[in-house]
């Protein structure tokens, strides 16, 4: 696929995911081709797919379609979740738009060590989504607001916020594309994607707190987008690890290895 097709097939998703969220956003995207996608050329499926679900704002519960069967999916603190692929399913989660239900952990319900890793990365594609359009939502706001006669995107501290937001996520997209190269043993696959997933995430929280406060009062506000984004981004970076527990887990298998592999060559 070219780069043309791409923005094209970029394109088609993004306009049927404004609007709609939920089981009618899951048909959308099965018409659109999204399970022979999955099947055939998941390496450009999952990053197109996950990323513009974060800037869109929309959700869907094709993380299911990732793992292969509807299945309690591990979350941050020991705990597990069910996403349900019925909107109208009660959520106990931060985020009352996702239909996600905290459950009991059953066994079996491990995943393979190489579908845990191509999770994360498609979540990790999620959160940047997110994050890109939390950043977006502030640069716009810090250059229409004013404030002693000027736009508040003339303050240094502003500006620093936005610049460490930037370089966040830039940093997590450079590390999902590093995974999806590294090896292909499954241990370094998983600490690939699983380094990636805790970037990913960090990146989102950076960008939740800096963005916030750039906003000021009105980021604070139920009305405004900005909270929609904060809450999908706090509840996607607990799936299959947050980013603190995912480096501390990285930081130990490091450590009983005795040394860190090349995940990716430069």
């Amino acid at each position: 696929m070219d780069s043309d097709e791409l923005l094209l097939l970029t394109a088609t998703f993004r306009k049927a995911m404004t609007g709609i969220s939920g089981p009618a956003l899951d048909a959308a995207l099965v018409e659109l081709g999204w399970t022979e996608m999955l099947a055939e050329i998941p390496d450009i499926a999952i990053p197109m797919v996950f990323r513009l679900l974060g800037e869109t704002g929309a959700h869907s519960s094709v993380i299911n379609d990732v793992v292969g069967e509807d299945i309690p999916l591990p979350f941050a603190g020991g705990s597990w979740v069910l996403w349900h692929r019925e909107s109208s399913a009660a959520s106990t989660m931060l985020d009352p738009e996702l239909p996600i239900e905290l459950v009991e952990s059953t066994s079996g319900t491990e995943l393979p060590a190489v579908t845990l890793a191509t999770a994360r990365r498609a979540i990790g594609w999620w959160l940047v989504g997110t994050s890109r359009t939390m950043l977006s939502l502030a640069r716009e706001h810090a250059l229409s607001r004013a404030q002693f006669g000027k736009p508040v995107s003339g303050f240094q501290s502003i500006r620093h916020k936005l610049a460490e937001t930037y370089v966040a996520i830039e940093g997590a997209e450079a590390t999902l594309q590093a995974a999806k190269q590294s090896p292909t043993s499954s241990s370094n696959v998983d600490l690939g994607s699983m380094l990636a997933k805790a970037a990913a995430g960090q990146a989102a929280l950076t960008a939740s707190k800096h963005c916030q406060q750039i906003l000021g009062g009105i980021g604070f506000t139920e009305e405004h987008e900005l909270q929609r984004h904060i809450k999908r981004a706090h509840v996607l970076d607990g799936l299959f690890g947050s980013a603190r527990e995912l480096t501390r887990e990285a930081g130990a298998i490091i450590r009983a290895q005795g040394s860190a592999p090349r995940l990716v060559d430069l």
